[in-house]
């Protein structure tokens, strides 16, 4: 198991975790120990995904840098948008897909490293993106005031909500039964059932980052030091802990053998390991903490014995984004029908197992560079403007 957090600094940082040898009576001790650090991107890391076998992180650069936990090596860098990178999503080993400033989502051959296809997500920025679980369908928000659903199965955009604000964060439910959307310190609870909110909690201060803890329970951070567990039903807060000591900026939570855990990332530099209960109504309690003495921007966990369930996203045609002159006005119950019709083809028994583009040529000049031609390429680039001016 690794933490792995980006900076402001510009540097990744990687932690590996082991848990010591239960002594009878005491608590079993986990400790993290400094494994790397990598400092590929020349401007402050914005989003960080793994898989079984990869860390890739996005950056303010506009560049995508992969890095291989196996060999602990950099495996290059890739340079299709032009725009800060906003969101990195894997889904199983297959597929990475990403959003940026650009307004485009990429998807991504996660063992090529080719671009299989690139869509005019939004008009503004691309803010966040979620796959469901079933990985045929996946929700986007961005600064032109909308909530976009993209069936994968038919490679189409399904619907496209407009809302009142620009939402920062969109996520799906661990099931795929519900999704909330997060506009500033508000966090709209969606049902697919019906596609419409079900209910609206509203935090302290504006929301940095969610994660769920179980189909019901969501947890919570802001611009503030402490982390709040909500129930997204009764819409109720369960409990609340001080996690850091400065604003919490990214969490993540996952389950092992005998333990749920959930990870905590601070403006303070610390990176905290907590233990939660069973019951979510009692705060969790801290296994280990790290302090890397940089601002942290984002947070990530390699567990290298991740079984690949979801090996590809489902078939779809050409991904082609519809504008919104084209798109058909929808009333509600409509809606509901369009992203229930694209959920009902994510049964589990459907024997398709490609994804638009697999058999394409992939996007021109959007393949894997070496970190050393990147650097090449800044250093042109400033040349060229400096010779402009």
């Amino acid at each position: 198991m690794e933490l792995v957090a980006g900076s402001y600094e510009q540097v990744l940082f990687g932690f590996a975790v082991h848990p010591e040898p239960k002594v009878s009576g005491d608590c079993q001790k986990w400790t993290p120990v400094a494994d790397f650090t990598h400092h590929a991107h020349t401007a402050s890391l914005s989003a960080v995904a793994t898989n079984s076998r990869f860390v890739v992180t996005g950056s303010k650069d506009e560049t995508i840098h992969i890095y291989d936990m196996k060999k602990k090596i950099d495996h290059g860098a890739l340079v299709h948008h032009n725009g800060t990178i906003t969101c990195l999503k894997f889904h199983g080993n297959r597929h990475l897909i990403s959003g940026a400033e650009d307004g485009l989502i990429c998807v991504w051959d996660a063992k090529k490293w080719e671009c299989l296809k690139s869509i005019k997500a939004h008009k503004g920025h691309v803010t966040f993106l979620s796959i469901h679980p079933s990985g045929k369908l996946a929700l986007s928000v961005g600064t032109d005031k909308t909530l976009r659903t993209w069936n994968l199965v038919e490679g189409r955009s399904a619907f496209i909500k407009n809302i009142k604000q620009n939402a920062h964060i969109v996520e799906w439910s661990p099931r795929g039964e519900k999704y909330i959307v997060v506009i500033l310190n508000k966090i709209d609870v969606y049902h697919l059932a019906t596609a419409s909110v079900s209910g609206t909690i509203t935090n302290e201060k504006r929301i940095s980052s969610v994660t769920f803890l179980s189909e019901s329970v969501l947890a919570v951070a802001g611009d503030e030091e402490v982390v709040r567990f909500f129930d997204i039903d009764s819409l109720m807060c369960l409990c609340e802990f001080k996690a850091h000591e400065n604003r919490v900026k990214d969490m993540f939570s996952f389950e092992i053998p005998e333990h749920h855990i959930i990870v905590t990332a601070s403006n303070d530099g610390f990176i905290k390991m907590w233990k939660l209960k069973q019951d979510k109504d009692v705060p969790p309690s801290l296994l280990c903490e790290v302090n890397t003495n940089a601002r942290l921007t984002c947070l990530g966990v390699w567990l290298d014995s991740v079984a690949d369930t979801k090996e590809s996203l489902p078939p779809t045609t050409e991904l082609s984004p519809v504008s919104q002159e084209e798109q058909p006005k929808s009333n509600k119950k409509e809606s509901s029908n369009a992203v229930q019709a694209a959920a009902r083809q994510s049964e589990p028994n459907t024997k398709k197992c490609g994804l638009t583009g697999v058999h394409k040529k992939p996007a021109e000049g959007s393949g894997l560079v070496s970190a050393k031609k990147r650097k090449m390429g800044v250093m042109l680039e400033k040349k060229k403007r400096k010779k402009k001016i």
